[in-house]
């Protein structure tokens, strides 16, 4: 393992990008990764252990609905189309992929949204068979699985302050206590925040629903009014979808029927979304591995992410001022065993410390994978 002590310096510019709940990028991850702890809840009853799969190929083509004033009308449904690999049958066992795919994006739907709901939907699940390398994957060493690729895992700690007021105005546009205060905000939320020197703009695209203007005026006053709460919340400059064009009525205004442009505006696919962080942030290192829907065993798309995140918050806890970790695989190796792992941070902690808190993460990524399951681990 590589231990570098660094000094970190604040960049002169940030620019910071959140895609948020509704956003059809975030939906896509969130049903590849809702099929995923499906398929590992149903694998485990059965059986005991999460058998192989990678369900993160999943794209979202757009439906087409006509919003208007007072409410409009949904015209045509919204694809989930789901292919990956995923283990159907041992023995006389066989899982039932599509109802497991469909049930778990269903729930999901009706948790999370008000009127983005399962009737928008058509379900295509195409998810295959593994091939028979990778699922020898599993087989391989009795209690200890290869790594399912080779690939890179990149985390850091801490967020600067630009992104944690990105991470924090999603989180609070979408907020339960925000809706019921503003209904007709729709959940579709994405956030972009550019700092320059001691300047800070952030620039949001909020879908509304159509259902709660009567007309023009009444979408221009309740956009003015978010966009004051939010720059008395924050202190800086703040635009909201900034695309608008008034003069061109309805079809000036970014509304919705059902608080989505997946409605109609925009097309969504796994992995094009944020970060385990919660982020997109165009000034760090980043990995440009699909979180969702891989498995929580052996997929260090999934894992090393999580980890080297993990890993960095608690050197920061031990006292670092910063730090920032790398963690390469090599397919097949354990994934205890990473063909490279770099450290670069600020502070005094000794180079043993750092490396004691890598391989205490790592040895313990089994239990990782069990949080993941549970849904106690943010992954975008």
């Amino acid at each position: 393992m590589i231990v570098k002590k660094v000094k970190y310096k604040k960049p002169r510019w940030e620019i910071v990008e959140r895609k948020g709940l509704g956003h059809p990028d975030h939906i896509a991850d969130a049903f590849a990764e809702e099929f995923s702890r499906a398929l590992c809840k149903a694998y485990m009853k059965e059986f005991g252990v999460i058998l192989h799969h990678n369900v993160d190929k999943l794209d979202l083509v757009g439906g087409q609905a006509v919003p208007k004033f007072g409410g409009g009308v949904f015209k045509k449904r919204i694809i989930a189309f789901y292919s990956g690999r995923a283990t159907e049958r041992v023995g006389n066992v066989k899982f039932d992929l599509k109802n497991l795919a469909i049930k778990s994006a269903q729930e999901y739907l009706k948790k999370n949204f008000r009127f983005l709901k399962k009737e928008h939907f058509k379900f295509i699940i195409e998810t295959k068979p593994g091939a028979g390398n990778l699922t020898d994957i599993y087989k391989r060493k009795k209690g200890e699985i290869g790594a399912n690729d080779t690939s890179v895992g990149i985390g850091y700690w801490p967020l600067s302050k630009t992104e944690h007021v990105t991470l924090d105005a999603e989180n609070y546009l979408n907020s339960k206590r925000f809706k019921k205060r503003h209904p007709y905000t729709g959940e579709d939320i994405k956030v972009m925040t550019v700092r320059n020197g001691d300047k800070t703009k952030m620039t949001i695209a909020c879908a509304f629903i159509d259902k709660y203007f009567n007309d023009v005026n009444g979408y221009v006053n309740k956009k003015e009014e978010v966009r004051k709460e939010l720059m008395e919340k924050y202190g800086f400059d703040i635009d909201i979808n900034t695309a608008d064009d008034l003069k061109r009525g309805i079809n000036g205004c970014y509304l919705t029927l059902t608080g989505s442009s997946l409605e109609t505006g925009d097309d969504g696919a796994v992995g094009r979304g944020n970060r385990v962080n919660g982020l997109i942030t165009f000034n760090r290192l980043m990995s440009l591995e699909a979180v969702a829907g891989k498995n929580p065993v052996n997929h260090i798309g999934k894992l090393y992410n999580v980890a080297a995140f993990e890993a960095c918050k608690k050197i920061v806890g031990l006292g670092a001022r910063h730090c920032q970790l790398q963690l390469v695989s090599s397919i097949g190796k354990p994934l205890t065993e990473p063909q490279i792992a770099v450290c670069e941070y600020e502070g005094k902690l000794s180079e043993q410390k750092i490396k004691n808190v890598v391989h205490e993460e790592l040895s313990n990524i089994k239990k990782l994978g069990k949080r993941i399951v549970s849904g106690k681990v943010r992954l975008f």
